[in-house]
Protein backbone atom coordinates (compact mmCIF):
# COMPACT_ATOMS: atom_id res chain seq x y z
CA UNK A 1 0.00 0.00 0.00
CA UNK A 2 2.67 2.23 0.79
CA UNK A 3 4.20 1.73 -2.75
CA UNK A 4 1.37 2.74 -4.41
CA UNK A 5 0.89 5.59 -1.87
CA UNK A 6 4.20 7.25 -2.16
CA UNK A 7 4.21 7.81 -6.25
CA UNK A 8 0.41 10.02 -5.58
CA UNK A 9 2.07 11.80 -2.66
CA UNK A 10 0.11 10.66 0.00
CA UNK A 11 1.68 10.23 3.76
CA UNK A 12 -0.32 7.40 5.48
CA UNK A 13 -1.43 8.11 9.32
CA UNK A 14 0.05 6.77 12.12
CA UNK A 15 -2.09 7.52 14.86
CA UNK A 16 -1.49 6.98 18.28
CA UNK A 17 -2.78 3.78 20.71
CA UNK A 18 -4.71 7.27 22.78
CA UNK A 19 -6.02 7.92 19.31
CA UNK A 20 -7.28 4.37 18.40
CA UNK A 21 -9.22 3.86 21.67
CA UNK A 22 -10.50 7.46 21.12
CA UNK A 23 -12.09 6.36 17.66
CA UNK A 24 -15.53 5.14 17.76
CA UNK A 25 -16.53 1.48 17.74
CA UNK A 26 -18.14 -0.34 14.64
CA UNK A 27 -21.31 -0.20 14.09
CA UNK A 28 -22.03 -3.27 10.82
CA UNK A 29 -21.90 -6.65 11.27
CA UNK A 30 -22.05 -9.10 8.35
CA UNK A 31 -25.38 -10.86 7.51
CA UNK A 32 -25.34 -14.28 8.98
CA UNK A 33 -28.70 -16.16 8.78
CA UNK A 34 -30.10 -18.68 11.25
CA UNK A 35 -31.14 -21.52 9.14
CA UNK A 36 -33.73 -23.90 8.86
CA UNK A 37 -32.46 -26.05 10.49
CA UNK A 38 -33.66 -30.10 9.01
CA UNK A 39 -32.93 -32.94 6.91
CA UNK A 40 -33.30 -31.85 2.93
CA UNK A 41 -33.60 -34.35 0.56
CA UNK A 42 -34.32 -32.29 -2.12
CA UNK A 43 -31.14 -29.84 -4.05
CA UNK A 44 -29.26 -27.52 -2.11
CA UNK A 45 -27.33 -25.13 -4.42
CA UNK A 46 -24.58 -23.11 -2.46
CA UNK A 47 -24.02 -19.59 -4.33
CA UNK A 48 -20.81 -17.35 -2.93
CA UNK A 49 -19.40 -14.10 -3.75
CA UNK A 50 -15.73 -14.62 -5.20
CA UNK A 51 -13.41 -12.03 -2.95
CA UNK A 52 -16.42 -10.04 -1.94
CA UNK A 53 -14.69 -7.55 0.21
CA UNK A 54 -12.15 -6.53 -2.25
CA UNK A 55 -14.81 -6.63 -4.73
CA UNK A 56 -16.44 -4.01 -2.89
CA UNK A 57 -13.52 -2.10 -2.36
CA UNK A 58 -12.44 -2.17 -6.24
CA UNK A 59 -16.59 -1.72 -7.67
CA UNK A 60 -17.32 1.32 -5.03
CA UNK A 61 -13.86 2.89 -5.13
CA UNK A 62 -13.75 2.76 -1.23
CA UNK A 63 -10.66 4.04 0.59
CA UNK A 64 -9.27 6.34 3.26
CA UNK A 65 -7.92 8.96 -0.38
CA UNK A 66 -11.39 8.97 -1.27
CA UNK A 67 -13.67 8.77 1.49
CA UNK A 68 -15.46 12.46 2.37
CA UNK A 69 -16.91 11.29 5.84
CA UNK A 70 -20.24 11.21 7.13
CA UNK A 71 -23.53 12.81 5.56
CA UNK A 72 -24.44 14.69 8.96
CA UNK A 73 -21.01 16.44 8.67
CA UNK A 74 -20.77 17.48 5.13
CA UNK A 75 -21.49 21.12 5.05
CA UNK A 76 -19.76 22.56 7.68
CA UNK A 77 -16.88 24.43 8.22
CA UNK A 78 -15.61 22.75 11.34
CA UNK A 79 -13.27 19.79 11.57
CA UNK A 80 -15.51 16.81 12.16
CA UNK A 81 -13.85 13.23 13.47
CA UNK A 82 -12.94 10.99 10.73
CA UNK A 83 -11.49 7.60 11.87
CA UNK A 84 -8.34 8.28 14.31
CA UNK A 85 -8.25 12.03 13.35
CA UNK A 86 -9.86 14.66 11.67
CA UNK A 87 -11.07 15.38 8.54
CA UNK A 88 -13.17 18.61 6.81
CA UNK A 89 -14.30 19.59 3.75
CA UNK A 90 -15.12 23.02 2.35
CA UNK A 91 -18.64 23.63 1.01
CA UNK A 92 -17.47 24.91 -2.00
CA UNK A 93 -15.77 21.86 -2.96
CA UNK A 94 -18.33 19.30 -2.23
CA UNK A 95 -21.11 21.56 -4.25
CA UNK A 96 -18.60 20.69 -7.36
CA UNK A 97 -18.28 17.24 -6.14
CA UNK A 98 -21.81 16.49 -5.73
CA UNK A 99 -22.59 14.45 -9.09
CA UNK A 100 -19.61 12.65 -8.42
CA UNK A 101 -20.40 11.03 -5.22
CA UNK A 102 -21.47 7.40 -3.84
CA UNK A 103 -23.83 6.75 -0.63
CA UNK A 104 -22.59 3.52 0.93
CA UNK A 105 -25.70 1.93 2.71
CA UNK A 106 -24.58 3.44 6.46
CA UNK A 107 -24.54 7.53 5.34
CA UNK A 108 -20.11 8.02 4.29
CA UNK A 109 -20.05 9.36 1.19
CA UNK A 110 -16.91 9.17 -0.74
CA UNK A 111 -16.12 10.32 -4.84
CA UNK A 112 -16.12 8.17 -7.59
CA UNK A 113 -13.21 6.60 -9.24
CA UNK A 114 -13.21 9.31 -12.34
CA UNK A 115 -12.72 11.91 -10.04
CA UNK A 116 -9.95 10.30 -8.17
CA UNK A 117 -9.10 6.53 -7.64
CA UNK A 118 -8.09 4.94 -4.26
CA UNK A 119 -4.73 3.54 -2.83
CA UNK A 120 -6.76 0.44 -1.88
CA UNK A 121 -8.55 -0.13 -5.25
CA UNK A 122 -5.51 -0.30 -7.10
CA UNK A 123 -3.61 -2.10 -4.56
CA UNK A 124 -6.40 -5.11 -4.35
CA UNK A 125 -6.73 -4.79 -8.46
CA UNK A 126 -2.86 -5.53 -8.98
CA UNK A 127 -2.88 -8.50 -6.15
CA UNK A 128 -6.38 -10.17 -7.95
CA UNK A 129 -4.81 -9.88 -11.08
CA UNK A 130 -1.49 -11.29 -10.08
CA UNK A 131 -3.34 -14.09 -8.56
CA UNK A 132 -5.33 -15.01 -11.90
CA UNK A 133 -2.00 -14.72 -13.51
CA UNK A 134 -1.14 -16.95 -11.33
CA UNK A 135 -3.99 -19.51 -11.32
CA UNK A 136 -3.15 -19.41 -15.35
CA UNK A 137 0.73 -20.91 -15.19
CA UNK A 138 -0.62 -23.29 -12.83
CA UNK A 139 -3.18 -24.55 -16.02
CA UNK A 140 -0.10 -24.47 -18.57
CA UNK A 141 2.73 -26.26 -15.98
CA UNK A 142 0.17 -28.40 -14.16
CA UNK A 143 2.65 -31.28 -15.53
CA UNK A 144 5.36 -29.82 -13.31
CA UNK A 145 3.96 -31.09 -9.44
CA UNK A 146 6.90 -28.96 -7.83
CA UNK A 147 5.79 -26.04 -9.48
CA UNK A 148 2.09 -26.19 -9.65
CA UNK A 149 2.66 -26.57 -5.57
CA UNK A 150 4.68 -23.70 -4.80
CA UNK A 151 2.31 -21.91 -7.49
CA UNK A 152 -0.67 -22.82 -5.75
CA UNK A 153 0.63 -21.42 -2.30
CA UNK A 154 1.19 -17.84 -4.04
CA UNK A 155 -2.13 -17.78 -5.46
CA UNK A 156 -3.49 -18.96 -1.79
CA UNK A 157 -1.37 -15.94 0.00
CA UNK A 158 -2.17 -13.22 -2.69
CA UNK A 159 -5.61 -14.35 -2.06
CA UNK A 160 -5.61 -13.87 1.82
CA UNK A 161 -3.98 -10.68 1.75
CA UNK A 162 -6.80 -9.06 -0.76
CA UNK A 163 -9.12 -10.35 2.18
CA UNK A 164 -7.37 -8.91 5.19
CA UNK A 165 -7.27 -5.88 3.55
CA UNK A 166 -10.51 -4.76 5.32
CA UNK A 167 -9.32 -6.21 8.41
CA UNK A 168 -6.59 -3.57 8.06
CA UNK A 169 -9.11 -0.64 7.93
CA UNK A 170 -11.61 -2.25 10.76
CA UNK A 171 -8.81 -3.44 13.21
CA UNK A 172 -9.57 -0.52 15.82
CA UNK A 173 -7.64 -2.15 18.73
CA UNK A 174 -4.49 -3.50 16.86
CA UNK A 175 -5.01 -2.43 14.04
CA UNK A 176 -1.87 0.38 12.50
CA UNK A 177 -4.39 2.57 10.76
CA UNK A 178 -7.72 1.43 10.98
CA UNK A 179 -10.71 3.63 9.52
CA UNK A 180 -13.74 2.72 11.39
CA UNK A 181 -15.75 4.69 8.17
CA UNK A 182 -14.15 2.79 5.41
CA UNK A 183 -15.07 -0.39 7.39
CA UNK A 184 -18.28 -0.11 8.36
CA UNK A 185 -18.93 0.76 4.55
CA UNK A 186 -17.71 -2.19 3.12
CA UNK A 187 -19.76 -4.27 5.83
CA UNK A 188 -22.76 -2.80 5.08
CA UNK A 189 -22.09 -2.78 1.29
CA UNK A 190 -21.76 -6.87 1.39
CA UNK A 191 -24.67 -6.95 3.66
CA UNK A 192 -26.92 -5.04 1.03
CA UNK A 193 -25.37 -7.10 -1.86
CA UNK A 194 -26.39 -10.23 -0.24
CA UNK A 195 -29.52 -9.35 0.74
CA UNK A 196 -30.67 -7.83 -2.70
CA UNK A 197 -28.98 -11.15 -4.43
CA UNK A 198 -31.39 -13.45 -1.49
CA UNK A 199 -34.68 -11.34 -2.49
CA UNK A 200 -34.46 -11.83 -6.27
CA UNK A 201 -33.59 -15.21 -5.36
CA UNK A 202 -36.82 -15.83 -3.42
CA UNK A 203 -39.13 -13.55 -6.12
CA UNK A 204 -37.89 -14.90 -9.26
CA UNK A 205 -40.69 -17.54 -9.20
CA UNK A 206 -39.34 -19.44 -12.66
CA UNK A 207 -36.79 -21.13 -10.19
CA UNK A 208 -38.78 -22.07 -7.87
CA UNK A 209 -36.25 -21.61 -5.18
CA UNK A 210 -35.96 -20.50 -1.29
CA UNK A 211 -32.99 -18.74 0.28
CA UNK A 212 -32.50 -21.23 3.68
CA UNK A 213 -29.60 -19.89 4.62
CA UNK A 214 -26.90 -17.51 3.95
CA UNK A 215 -23.77 -16.37 5.68
CA UNK A 216 -21.48 -13.48 4.94
CA UNK A 217 -21.04 -13.61 1.14
CA UNK A 218 -22.66 -17.10 0.29
CA UNK A 219 -25.93 -18.29 0.72
CA UNK A 220 -27.78 -21.54 0.37
CA UNK A 221 -30.64 -22.17 -2.00
CA UNK A 222 -33.38 -24.73 -1.85
CA UNK A 223 -35.05 -26.49 -5.14
CA UNK A 224 -38.08 -28.30 -3.89
CA UNK A 225 -37.95 -31.51 -6.49
CA UNK A 226 -35.47 -31.20 -8.96
CA UNK A 227 -33.26 -33.01 -10.43
CA UNK A 228 -29.23 -32.38 -10.56
CA UNK A 229 -29.02 -31.87 -13.91
CA UNK A 230 -32.17 -29.34 -13.46
CA UNK A 231 -30.03 -27.95 -10.02
CA UNK A 232 -27.03 -26.99 -12.04
CA UNK A 233 -28.77 -25.20 -14.84
CA UNK A 234 -30.89 -22.99 -12.24
CA UNK A 235 -27.90 -22.34 -10.24
CA UNK A 236 -25.73 -20.87 -13.00
CA UNK A 237 -28.45 -18.77 -14.10
CA UNK A 238 -28.69 -17.35 -10.22
CA UNK A 239 -25.18 -16.68 -10.75
CA UNK A 240 -25.45 -14.61 -13.82
CA UNK A 241 -28.50 -13.17 -13.00
CA UNK A 242 -27.17 -11.63 -10.03
CA UNK A 243 -23.57 -10.80 -11.58
CA UNK A 244 -25.46 -8.46 -13.89
CA UNK A 245 -26.93 -6.78 -11.16
CA UNK A 246 -23.44 -5.50 -9.82
CA UNK A 247 -20.81 -3.75 -10.57
CA UNK A 248 -18.05 -5.19 -11.80
CA UNK A 249 -15.85 -7.22 -10.57
CA UNK A 250 -18.32 -8.29 -8.03
CA UNK A 251 -19.32 -11.66 -9.22
CA UNK A 252 -21.25 -14.61 -7.75
CA UNK A 253 -19.89 -17.88 -8.38
CA UNK A 254 -21.94 -20.80 -8.38
CA UNK A 255 -20.11 -23.33 -6.36
CA UNK A 256 -21.84 -26.56 -5.77
CA UNK A 257 -24.80 -28.70 -4.90
CA UNK A 258 -25.72 -30.79 -1.95
CA UNK A 259 -28.25 -33.56 -2.35
CA UNK A 260 -29.12 -34.56 0.41
CA UNK A 261 -28.04 -32.19 2.95
CA UNK A 262 -28.10 -31.63 6.72
CA UNK A 263 -28.51 -28.03 7.96
CA UNK A 264 -27.73 -27.83 11.61
CA UNK A 265 -27.17 -24.57 12.67
CA UNK A 266 -25.14 -21.37 11.60
CA UNK A 267 -21.83 -22.41 10.18
CA UNK A 268 -22.65 -26.15 11.14
CA UNK A 269 -23.90 -28.22 7.69
CA UNK A 270 -23.16 -31.56 5.72
CA UNK A 271 -23.95 -32.63 2.75
CA UNK A 272 -23.08 -35.14 -0.35
CA UNK A 273 -21.12 -32.32 -2.53
CA UNK A 274 -21.69 -32.33 -6.63
CA UNK A 275 -19.20 -29.77 -7.88
CA UNK A 276 -19.59 -30.87 -11.58
CA UNK A 277 -22.67 -32.41 -13.31
CA UNK A 278 -20.87 -34.91 -14.92
CA UNK A 279 -19.20 -35.93 -11.44
CA UNK A 280 -21.19 -39.52 -10.71
CA UNK A 281 -19.62 -40.27 -7.30
CA UNK A 282 -20.84 -37.49 -4.74
CA UNK A 283 -18.42 -36.28 -2.00
CA UNK A 284 -18.90 -36.27 1.98
CA UNK A 285 -18.29 -32.20 2.95
CA UNK A 286 -18.63 -31.24 6.52
CA UNK A 287 -18.43 -27.74 8.18
CA UNK A 288 -18.34 -27.21 11.72
CA UNK A 289 -19.48 -30.68 12.93
CA UNK A 290 -17.45 -32.98 14.93
CA UNK A 291 -16.04 -35.26 11.47
CA UNK A 292 -13.56 -32.36 10.75
CA UNK A 293 -13.15 -30.57 14.46
CA UNK A 294 -10.29 -31.77 16.24
CA UNK A 295 -11.30 -31.23 19.93
CA UNK A 296 -12.69 -35.06 20.10
CA UNK A 297 -11.65 -38.58 19.95
CA UNK A 298 -11.40 -39.78 16.47
CA UNK A 299 -14.34 -42.56 17.14
CA UNK A 300 -16.91 -39.79 17.36
CA UNK A 301 -16.20 -38.95 13.87
CA UNK A 302 -15.98 -41.92 12.36
CA UNK A 303 -18.72 -42.98 14.13
CA UNK A 304 -20.95 -39.69 13.01
CA UNK A 305 -19.26 -39.98 9.43
CA UNK A 306 -20.93 -43.13 8.75
CA UNK A 307 -24.14 -42.21 10.53
CA UNK A 308 -24.86 -39.69 8.20
CA UNK A 309 -23.55 -41.61 5.13
CA UNK A 310 -26.27 -44.06 6.10
CA UNK A 311 -28.70 -41.87 6.38
CA UNK A 312 -28.07 -40.22 3.28
CA UNK A 313 -27.50 -43.65 1.16
CA UNK A 314 -30.50 -45.62 2.80
CA UNK A 315 -32.80 -43.44 4.88
CA UNK A 316 -33.62 -46.32 6.54
CA UNK A 317 -32.69 -45.38 10.79
CA UNK A 318 -33.21 -48.95 11.93
CA UNK A 319 -29.60 -49.63 9.78
CA UNK A 320 -28.20 -46.47 11.44
CA UNK A 321 -29.43 -47.35 14.89
CA UNK A 322 -28.28 -51.23 14.49
CA UNK A 323 -24.52 -49.53 13.90
CA UNK A 324 -24.73 -47.23 16.48
CA UNK A 325 -25.63 -49.75 19.27
CA UNK A 326 -22.86 -52.28 17.87
CA UNK A 327 -20.46 -49.44 18.48
CA UNK A 328 -21.79 -48.78 21.90
CA UNK A 329 -21.38 -52.61 22.43
CA UNK A 330 -17.67 -52.63 21.43
CA UNK A 331 -17.37 -49.74 23.71
CA UNK A 332 -18.96 -51.62 26.58
CA UNK A 333 -17.50 -55.25 25.97
CA UNK A 334 -13.76 -53.44 25.33
CA UNK A 335 -12.84 -54.14 21.84
CA UNK A 336 -12.69 -50.71 20.60
CA UNK A 337 -9.14 -50.01 19.93
CA UNK A 338 -7.99 -46.87 22.32
CA UNK A 339 -6.08 -45.77 19.26
CA UNK A 340 -9.55 -44.52 18.37
CA UNK A 341 -10.61 -43.07 21.81
CA UNK A 342 -7.66 -40.65 22.59
CA UNK A 343 -8.31 -36.96 23.17
CA UNK A 344 -5.35 -34.26 22.17
CA UNK A 345 -5.54 -30.84 23.68
CA UNK A 346 -3.30 -28.06 23.28
CA UNK A 347 -0.41 -27.09 26.66
CA UNK A 348 -0.76 -23.39 26.74
CA UNK A 349 1.70 -23.14 29.49
CA UNK A 350 2.12 -23.56 33.19
CA UNK A 351 0.92 -20.05 33.71
CA UNK A 352 -1.68 -19.72 31.12
CA UNK A 353 -4.11 -21.32 33.05
CA UNK A 354 -6.35 -19.50 36.21
CA UNK A 355 -5.42 -20.94 39.52
CA UNK A 356 -7.57 -23.76 40.04
CA UNK A 357 -7.95 -24.78 36.51
CA UNK A 358 -9.50 -28.01 35.49
CA UNK A 359 -8.03 -28.68 31.98
CA UNK A 360 -6.46 -32.34 31.53
CA UNK A 361 -3.54 -31.81 29.44
CA UNK A 362 -2.61 -29.19 32.58
CA UNK A 363 -3.54 -31.93 34.91
CA UNK A 364 -1.14 -34.75 33.00
CA UNK A 365 1.47 -31.84 33.02
CA UNK A 366 1.32 -31.49 36.92
CA UNK A 367 2.06 -35.51 37.27
CA UNK A 368 5.15 -35.17 34.33
CA UNK A 369 7.13 -32.91 35.73
CA UNK A 370 6.46 -34.30 39.22
CA UNK A 371 8.30 -37.17 38.02
CA UNK A 372 10.39 -35.33 35.67
CA UNK A 373 10.93 -31.95 35.16
CA UNK A 374 12.28 -32.50 31.68
CA UNK A 375 8.89 -33.83 30.61
CA UNK A 376 7.08 -30.83 30.10
CA UNK A 377 5.23 -30.41 27.13
CA UNK A 378 6.36 -27.32 24.94
CA UNK A 379 3.69 -24.66 24.34
CA UNK A 380 0.84 -25.40 21.81
CA UNK A 381 2.20 -29.04 21.94
CA UNK A 382 -1.41 -31.29 21.66
CA UNK A 383 -0.79 -33.74 25.10
CA UNK A 384 -2.93 -37.06 24.58
CA UNK A 385 -4.72 -38.78 27.51
CA UNK A 386 -7.76 -41.11 27.82
CA UNK A 387 -10.73 -40.90 29.94
CA UNK A 388 -10.81 -44.59 32.84
CA UNK A 389 -13.18 -45.91 35.16
CA UNK A 390 -12.59 -44.61 38.44
CA UNK A 391 -14.77 -45.16 41.55
CA UNK A 392 -18.52 -43.56 41.74
CA UNK A 393 -18.08 -40.08 42.87
CA UNK A 394 -14.72 -38.93 41.41
CA UNK A 395 -14.51 -36.06 40.17
CA UNK A 396 -13.84 -36.29 35.90
CA UNK A 397 -10.17 -34.48 36.02
CA UNK A 398 -9.29 -37.75 38.45
CA UNK A 399 -9.92 -40.19 35.72
CA UNK A 400 -7.77 -38.53 33.36
CA UNK A 401 -4.81 -40.71 32.10
CA UNK A 402 -1.82 -40.91 30.00
CA UNK A 403 -2.63 -43.64 27.02
CA UNK A 404 1.29 -45.36 27.58
CA UNK A 405 -0.15 -45.77 31.24
CA UNK A 406 -3.31 -47.70 30.25
CA UNK A 407 -1.71 -49.50 28.05
CA UNK A 408 0.59 -50.79 30.83
CA UNK A 409 -1.07 -51.42 33.26
CA UNK A 410 -4.08 -54.13 32.86
CA UNK A 411 -6.06 -52.83 35.95
CA UNK A 412 -7.30 -49.70 34.04
CA UNK A 413 -10.41 -49.70 31.86
CA UNK A 414 -11.82 -47.01 29.36
CA UNK A 415 -14.67 -45.61 30.61
CA UNK A 416 -16.99 -46.53 28.10
CA UNK A 417 -20.27 -45.28 30.12
CA UNK A 418 -18.63 -41.48 29.26
CA UNK A 419 -17.38 -41.93 25.75
CA UNK A 420 -20.57 -42.93 24.95
CA UNK A 421 -22.98 -40.84 26.80
CA UNK A 422 -20.83 -37.70 26.67
CA UNK A 423 -18.87 -37.94 23.45
CA UNK A 424 -20.59 -40.29 21.10
CA UNK A 425 -24.29 -39.75 21.43
CA UNK A 426 -24.89 -35.68 21.49
CA UNK A 427 -23.34 -34.69 17.84
CA UNK A 428 -25.11 -37.73 16.90
CA UNK A 429 -28.54 -36.55 18.53
CA UNK A 430 -28.04 -32.95 16.99
CA UNK A 431 -27.95 -34.51 13.93
CA UNK A 432 -30.54 -37.23 14.05
CA UNK A 433 -33.11 -35.07 16.17
CA UNK A 434 -33.78 -32.37 13.32
CA UNK A 435 -35.61 -35.95 11.90
CA UNK A 436 -37.40 -36.56 15.62
CA UNK A 437 -35.15 -39.38 16.46
CA UNK A 438 -33.60 -39.71 20.01
CA UNK A 439 -30.58 -41.41 19.66
CA UNK A 440 -30.27 -41.51 23.16
CA UNK A 441 -32.70 -44.61 23.63
CA UNK A 442 -30.75 -46.55 21.27
CA UNK A 443 -28.22 -46.70 24.42
CA UNK A 444 -30.99 -47.01 27.26
CA UNK A 445 -32.20 -50.31 25.45
CA UNK A 446 -28.52 -51.86 25.51
CA UNK A 447 -27.73 -54.46 28.23
CA UNK A 448 -25.88 -53.21 30.93
CA UNK A 449 -23.58 -56.57 31.53
CA UNK A 450 -20.02 -55.79 30.90
CA UNK A 451 -17.75 -59.20 30.92
CA UNK A 452 -14.79 -57.87 32.87
CA UNK A 453 -12.14 -60.84 33.54
CA UNK A 454 -10.19 -61.24 37.12
CA UNK A 455 -7.06 -62.39 36.98
CA UNK A 456 -5.62 -65.36 39.27
CA UNK A 457 -6.65 -64.74 42.66
CA UNK A 458 -2.86 -65.60 43.92
CA UNK A 459 -1.75 -62.51 42.31
CA UNK A 460 -3.99 -60.21 43.57
CA UNK A 461 -3.47 -61.19 47.32
CA UNK A 462 -0.13 -59.91 47.20
CA UNK A 463 -0.66 -56.41 46.23
CA UNK A 464 -3.71 -53.80 46.07
CA UNK A 465 -5.48 -53.93 43.16
CA UNK A 466 -8.54 -52.55 41.99
CA UNK A 467 -12.23 -53.40 42.90
CA UNK A 468 -12.61 -54.12 39.18
CA UNK A 469 -9.90 -57.10 39.37
CA UNK A 470 -12.40 -58.84 41.94
CA UNK A 471 -15.08 -59.30 39.12
CA UNK A 472 -15.64 -62.46 37.62
CA UNK A 473 -17.32 -62.57 34.15
CA UNK A 474 -20.96 -63.40 34.28
CA UNK A 475 -20.78 -65.04 30.53
CA UNK A 476 -19.83 -68.81 29.96
CA UNK A 477 -16.26 -68.71 28.40
CA UNK A 478 -17.53 -71.31 25.54
CA UNK A 479 -21.44 -70.54 24.69
CA UNK A 480 -21.41 -66.64 26.28
CA UNK A 481 -24.67 -67.48 28.27
CA UNK A 482 -25.13 -66.53 31.25
CA UNK A 483 -24.00 -68.10 33.97
CA UNK A 484 -22.86 -68.10 37.86
CA UNK A 485 -20.93 -70.97 37.41
CA UNK A 486 -17.86 -70.06 35.44
CA UNK A 487 -19.11 -72.28 32.84
CA UNK A 488 -22.85 -72.85 32.38
CA UNK A 489 -24.40 -76.33 33.05
CA UNK A 490 -25.52 -76.82 29.32
CA UNK A 491 -21.24 -76.72 28.43
CA UNK A 492 -20.51 -78.87 31.41
CA UNK A 493 -21.70 -81.77 30.07
CA UNK A 494 -19.67 -81.52 26.76
CA UNK A 495 -15.97 -81.72 29.22
CA UNK A 496 -14.48 -82.74 25.24
CA UNK A 497 -16.21 -79.60 23.85
CA UNK A 498 -15.30 -77.57 26.40
CA UNK A 499 -11.59 -78.69 26.16
CA UNK A 500 -11.23 -77.69 22.83
CA UNK A 501 -12.52 -74.47 22.62
CA UNK A 502 -10.24 -73.10 25.56
CA UNK A 503 -7.41 -74.65 24.23
CA UNK A 504 -8.11 -73.23 20.95
CA UNK A 505 -9.10 -69.57 22.53
CA UNK A 506 -5.23 -69.29 24.32
CA UNK A 507 -3.78 -71.16 21.68
CA UNK A 508 -4.84 -67.87 18.51
CA UNK A 509 -4.13 -65.53 21.79
CA UNK A 510 -0.62 -66.93 22.06
CA UNK A 511 -0.13 -66.72 18.17
CA UNK A 512 -1.56 -63.61 17.70
CA UNK A 513 0.71 -61.96 20.36
CA UNK A 514 3.57 -64.02 18.84
CA UNK A 515 3.30 -62.12 15.90
CA UNK A 516 2.53 -59.13 16.57
CA UNK A 517 5.79 -59.44 19.12
CA UNK A 518 7.62 -59.90 15.55
CA UNK A 519 6.22 -57.02 13.86
CA UNK A 520 7.73 -54.92 16.79
CA UNK A 521 11.07 -56.97 16.35
CA UNK A 522 11.26 -55.85 12.72
CA UNK A 523 10.09 -52.46 13.14
CA UNK A 524 12.95 -51.37 16.21
CA UNK A 525 15.82 -53.62 14.67
CA UNK A 526 16.22 -55.22 17.69
CA UNK A 527 15.54 -58.87 17.01
CA UNK A 528 16.75 -60.15 20.38
CA UNK A 529 14.99 -58.63 22.50
CA UNK A 530 11.57 -56.65 22.31
CA UNK A 531 11.99 -52.41 22.50
CA UNK A 532 8.75 -50.96 24.85
CA UNK A 533 7.04 -49.28 22.57
CA UNK A 534 5.38 -45.62 23.34
CA UNK A 535 4.42 -44.79 19.40
CA UNK A 536 1.26 -43.82 19.57
CA UNK A 537 0.28 -43.37 16.24
CA UNK A 538 0.99 -47.16 15.70
CA UNK A 539 -1.90 -49.38 15.80
CA UNK A 540 0.55 -52.57 16.42
CA UNK A 541 1.04 -50.99 19.89
CA UNK A 542 -2.93 -50.94 20.52
CA UNK A 543 -3.53 -54.53 19.27
CA UNK A 544 -0.58 -55.61 21.43
CA UNK A 545 -1.74 -54.02 24.49
CA UNK A 546 -5.54 -55.58 23.79
CA UNK A 547 -4.29 -59.13 23.25
CA UNK A 548 -1.95 -59.06 26.08
CA UNK A 549 -5.52 -58.28 28.19
CA UNK A 550 -7.35 -61.12 27.21
CA UNK A 551 -4.04 -63.36 27.63
CA UNK A 552 -3.89 -61.92 31.27
CA UNK A 553 -7.29 -64.29 31.61
CA UNK A 554 -5.63 -67.38 30.25
CA UNK A 555 -4.52 -68.62 33.80
CA UNK A 556 -8.21 -68.16 34.92
CA UNK A 557 -9.40 -70.18 31.68
CA UNK A 558 -6.61 -72.85 32.45
CA UNK A 559 -8.40 -73.12 36.08
CA UNK A 560 -11.64 -73.98 34.90
CA UNK A 561 -10.03 -76.46 32.29
CA UNK A 562 -8.59 -78.33 35.21
CA UNK A 563 -11.92 -78.78 36.94
CA UNK A 564 -12.81 -81.19 33.81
Amino acid sequence: MLRIAKPMNYIPVTPSIQQRAQMRAPQCIPLVMEPESKFYSNSILVLDFQSLYPSIVIAYNYCYSTCLGNMENLGKCEDFKFGCTSLCVPPDLLHQLRHDITISPNGIAFVKASVRKGVLPRMLEEILNTRIMVKQSMKDYKHDKGLTRMLDARQLGLKLIANVTFGYTAANFSGRMPCVEVGDSIVHKARETLERAIKLVNSTKKWGARVVYGDTDSMFVLLKGATKEQSFKIGQEIAEAVTATNPKPVKLKFEKVYLPCVLQTKKRYVGYMYETLDQKDPVFDAKGIETVRRDACPAVGKILERSIKLLFETRDISQIKQYVQRQCMKLLEGKASMQDLIFAKEYRGSFAYRPGACVPALELTRKMVAYDRRSEPRVGERVPYVIVYGTPGVPLIQLVRRPIDVLQDHNLRLNATYYITKQIMPPLNRIFSLIGVDVFSWYDELPRIQKVCSTARNELDSRKGTISQYFTTLHCPVCDELTQHGICCKCRSQPQHVAVILNQEIRELEYRQDQLVKLCKNCTGCRDQQIQCVSLNCPVLFKLSRVSRELSKAPYLRQLLDQF
